[in-house]
């Protein structure tokens, strides 16, 4: 996967309100583990994330941080907060304009990005290793990325090709 940002770069700054209109910036969460998720309320690969996800969030507690980027025109406030409550996200930012979703090179939903307490990247792409003909996971990418992080080592692999819905863009 050709990307401009490979692990071990320092992941870009940026600042995007909640669904509160809170501003939330990256620098703000220095010194812990960063798991961004560029994010669809509407897509089911985003739902089968969360789902998985959530067990392990729960668990990592205050030592990991998950920020969901909502990125998709045309998903409304209402439906990004229902579907943000239904799911049990802990903090959805809203990317209106894809600035962020540009910067990071993200082109589906979901895409995971996985930052060490200092800001570098160690982990991007995708939660495991389904296929559209392997549909049970046999790697969970994302999760043994941050459980390498909490034990002190890096992430491998430390990029996997995302996958699931295309961004839906404006114009």
């Amino acid at each position: 996967m050709d990307t401009l940002m490979p692990p071990g770069s320092t992941a870009p700054d940026f600042s995007l309100p909640d669904l509160q209109a809170k501003a939330h910036s990256l620098r703000n969460y220095a010194g812990r583990i960063v798991l961004i998720n560029f994010w669809s309320a509407e897509c089911s690969w985003s739902a089968r994330a969360d789902a998985a996800l959530l067990p392990h969030v729960e668990k990592w507690g205050e030592k990991v941080v998950w920020l969901s980027i909502a990125c998709n025109a045309g998903e409304s406030p209402q439906l990004l907060a229902q579907t943000a409550g239904e799911r049990r996200l802990p903090l959805v930012l809203l990317d209106a304009d894809q600035r962020v979703a540009d910067l990071y090179h993200v082109q589906v939903t979901p895409h995971f990005f996985v930052l060490d307490g200092a800001g570098t990247l160690c982990y991007q792409g995708a939660l495991d290793d389904v296929t559209f003909r392997q549909r049970t996971p046999t790697q969970g990418y994302l999760v043994n990325a941050v459980e390498a992080l909490l034990s002190g080592k890096p992430p491998h692999p430390a990029q996997t090709t995302p996958y699931g819905c295309a961004i839906s863009r404006f114009g």
